[in-house]
């Protein structure tokens, strides 16, 4: 009688482990910084929530508002958003370090157009380009 072999060999695990243990090391980094940048999404909504404000106000006065209560925006403090401020027009929203896991501040800055509503850049934001929007990187 011939015996039938069942199971597998001690070398085809060590494969299998291998090649899982390869994919963990280039997954895990990228979905960690997949993480970071969900988290920053959250900056760039409270700066957009301003950013509306401020478009109004641009409209209207056809100029900048000077700070963060003339241009009508408030300075809600999140998990992950510290502090958001207004100068001349400019979104700054300060990142809580401890809990995004990145340093950083995200910031809009507005510029006219010829059309006359305003563009915003959000290149000035000192957070890794990784981490930033699509639109901004």
């Amino acid at each position: 009688m011939k015996r039938v072999q069942q199971g597998f060999t001690l070398i085809e695990l060590m494969i299998v482990v291998a090649i899982i243990g390869i994919l963990a090391a280039i997954a895990i980094p990228a979905y960690q910084d997949y993480i970071i940048r969900s988290k920053v999404t959250e900056l760039a909504t409270a700066a957009d929530a301003c950013k509306v404000s401020v478009s109004e106000y641009y409209q209207t006065l056809t100029s900048f508002p000077a700070d963060l209560t003339v241009a009508g925006c408030t300075n809600q403090v999140t998990k992950y958003v510290t502090s958001l401020d207004v100068a001349a027009g400019v979104i700054t929203v300060v990142g809580n370090a401890t809990n995004l896991g990145a340093t950083g501040n995200f910031v809009l800055v507005p510029v006219t157009t010829a059309a006359g509503p305003l563009d915003w850049s959000c290149t000035t934001s000192n957070f890794s380009k990784k981490y930033l929007p699509a639109n901004c990187r």
